[in-house]
């Protein structure tokens, strides 16, 4: 996990991208039963690098380094599938609808479908994971938001994925803010505004809500917003080889304006506003 800080604190902004980490560490890459390239393809690959600008704007980007299919911090810590562990976790709540079909915090499964591993894992392997990469990247989110809020009253996260061309449905740009429960009614509308002033066709909600660090961390009422950014991989990636195009670096520069005008934006309006 790596924080990007900015030269100054000037925005309540913070940025994350939790599913661009591409450091596999050997031991763990030799776990898995699948080549390191259908792996790489649950990555959203490069975000880190289409977000890049933000601490020139004053807003710290917090980045995970370690892959997603090893550990997803866009999920709760309890999301654990028992039947994937020996011995079997001691269940925290009802196993969640993610953990069951395989993607919980620990996947059992690679973007394909296919089975990471050949066998259960030891369940000192979760926590492990858990310990090193989960909790240390949450810990970091939770202080930026926190020092976003005392600087200037609020907080604004902006959660920051990919999406397969499959499954955009023809938008290019997926705002998530848990239909309407993360973020204010004025925040989300700016948000759509910008993107679409840039060109982008923007959808909100459908198919990405937003997962666990939206829901989780998203509390208007106590003056903190989240939004999520699904952003169409055939804009920048070419998706089969998981390489970036020469789309990359216009996109970027364009995320960067939108970055500049959503900071310009949120420091206008009044904190009352809706």
């Amino acid at each position: 996990m790596r924080v990007h800080a900015p030269a100054r604190r000037t925005s309540a902004f913070v940025f994350a991208s939790p599913h661009s980490g591409r450091d596999y560490a050997p031991d763990a890459l030799a776990r898995t039963q699948l080549p390191l390239k259908v792996l790489r393809q649950s990555e959203d690959a490069y975000v880190d690098q289409l977000m890049a600008s933000a601490p020139g704007h004053g807003a710290p980007l917090v980045e995970a380094l370690f892959p997603r299919v090893f550990v997803d911090v866009n999920r709760a810590e309890w999301e654990l599938d028992p039947d994937m562990f020996d011995p079997a976790p001691v269940p925290r709540r009802p196993v969640s609808a993610r953990a069951a079909a395989g993607l919980g915090v620990i996947a059992r499964t690679a973007a394909d479908g296919r089975p990471l591993y050949a066998g259960r894992l030891a369940l000192g392997e979760a926590e492990a994971r858990l310990a090193q990469c989960y909790r240390p990247y949450h810990g970091a989110l939770q202080a930026e938001l926190a020092a976003a809020k005392a600087a200037f009253g609020e907080a604004f996260l902006i959660d920051c994925h990919s999406m397969p061309a499959a499954s955009a449905r023809g938008a290019d740009i997926v705002l998530g803010d848990r239909y309407g429960a993360a973020c204010s009614r004025a925040f989300i509308a700016a948000a759509e505004a910008e993107f679409r002033a840039l060109g982008f066709t923007v959808v909100r909600n459908r198919p990405y809500a937003g997962g666990y660090t939206t829901e989780h961390y998203g509390r208007p009422a106590r003056g903190v917003h989240a939004v999520q950014i699904e952003i169409n991989r055939a804009l920048y990636l070419d998706e089969r080889s998981v390489t970036p195009t020469a789309d990359l670096k216009p996109l970027a520069r364009a995320l960067s304006h939108w970055i500049g005008q959503m900071v310009q934006h949120a420091h206008a309006v009044p904190r009352a506003a809706e």
